[in-house]
């Protein structure tokens, strides 16, 4: 069986204050009980990664960042290497966020060089995809999901993929407040372990998490994860409040 996980990205949300205190909220709401059935990620800004290591440490709970760079080094100014996040230590990055692929125009190339470089570093990686509404409303939605994973993880080794975890994330339903149904979901989650296969073989395409990132609440939280192929959820907007994330993680 595939261990829950569920994983919050704060994204350019809270000072370095109120960040801690959303975390203290986070802490403070989740059982260890509920640790033992469900992974939990944090995947924090970049200002808040080394305190919250100290404050995690030993919680259970695992320390992510947002993006790395592709290159190990060099003259980039402002990125943020993955050797420089697992010094920290971070565990884990989310690589190929619907955000980033639209407004900073990452394309799948540049995604598979970042994921090869995080876990060149050690750190676990999120690997993310899915398609827009007008991809989907032509039709051309599976075409886009097997372009994305091919390109992206395709190359990857049976060893590499035990450090990789899948999210599906329906772009148009990512902060508009609209959710794919959870059979909409589970079909492109279906659909995603099918190439998973492809790339691989079926031990891997068993042994990989595959979560679903679009608009996950506490009331649909339920019926979402109750999908033979949802092994969890990406959650934005509801990471943000200490009940809700826990309310999402007992679900």
């Amino acid at each position: 069986m595939r261990k829950r996980l569920v994983a919050g990205n704060w994204k350019m949300n809270t000072d370095l204050n109120d960040g801690f205190l959303l975390l203290k909220d986070i802490l403070n709401e989740v059982r260890e009980a509920e640790l033992e059935k469900c992974d939990v990620h944090i995947y924090a800004p970049f200002t808040h990664l080394k305190i919250f290591h100290n404050s995690l440490n030993g919680s259970g709970l695992m320390l992510g960042a947002q993006n790395c760079h592709q290159e190990e080094s060099g003259a980039y100014t402002g990125e943020i290497s993955a050797q420089m996040l697992a010094s920290i230590p971070v565990q884990s990055v989310l690589v190929g966020h619907s955000e980033r692929r639209e407004y900073c125009g990452e394309t799948n190339e540049i995604l598979a060089k970042k994921v090869n470089t995080a876990l060149a570093n050690g750190l676990k990686v999120i690997y993310c995809f899915g398609e827009t509404l007008e991809q989907r409303e032509s039709g051309e939605h599976f075409n886009v999901v097997k372009q994305q994973l091919i390109e992206g993880v395709g190359h990857l080794t049976v060893e590499q993929w035990q450090h990789v975890t899948l999210a599906y994330e329906p772009v148009w339903a990512i902060g508009t407040g609209k959710t794919a149904s959870a059979e909409q979901a589970q079909e492109i989650h279906e659909y995603a372990r099918k190439i998973v296969i492809e790339m691989s073989n079926d031990g891997v395409a068993d042994a990989t998490r595959i979560l679903y990132g679009g608009s996950v609440k506490p009331g649909n939280a339920g019926h979402l994860f109750s999908m033979e192929d949802i092994d969890g959820g990406l959650i934005g907007g509801a990471a943000l409040n200490g009940e809700s994330f826990a309310g999402i993680i007992r679900a």
